[in-house]
């Protein structure tokens, strides 16, 4: 049986709201939440437009989902994000006690999992990998182009 719903479905969902950040000239990260497969939640980094620091699509995600839900667990929840999550969202994906994490790119420079992957919840799975080519093209393509500008 082909699940139309799969990893790889609600990762491109993610990867589309990267995108967004990317012609939004933010860091191209994009995340949703998603339960019974319903997307309940969408969101991209927007630190530059909010001039704020914590302002990651994780983030971003977590407190929407938390409005839909009117709840401040969402234990019953995937994340779906286009890269590895920082310490920062790592820690926030454990108060939120989700259920799982899912990503495209690791990040070999400020990943969570670099650190400890005890900064997740310990009812909190997380699975990497997922179009992780398609999620570092855009995260590289975006680091060149803000290179090549700077010339």
């Amino acid at each position: 049986m082909i699940n139309l719903f799969d990893d790889v479905y609600f990762l491109k969902e993610a990867l589309k709201e990267a995108k967004i950040a990317f012609e939004e000239d933010e860091v191209p990260v994009g995340a949703v939440i998603v339960i019974n497969n319903r997307i309940v939640a969408r969101a991209h980094n927007q630190t530059e437009k909010l001039n704020d620091f914590t302002a990651h699509a994780e983030m971003l995600a977590f407190t929407a989902a938390a409005e839909f839900f009117n709840k401040k667990y969402l234990d019953e929840c995937t994340l779906y994000v286009t890269i590895e999550p920082c310490p920062m969202c790592a820690g926030a994906a454990f108060w939120t006690q989700i259920k799982s994490v899912v990503f495209g790119a690791n990040d070999p420079r400020r990943g969570s999992l670099l650190f400890t992957p005890q900064l997740f919840h310990p009812s909190t799975t997380v699975k990497g990998g997922v179009l992780d080519k398609e999620c570092a093209a855009l995260l590289s393509s975006y680091f060149k182009n803000k290179r090549n500008s700077k010339h």
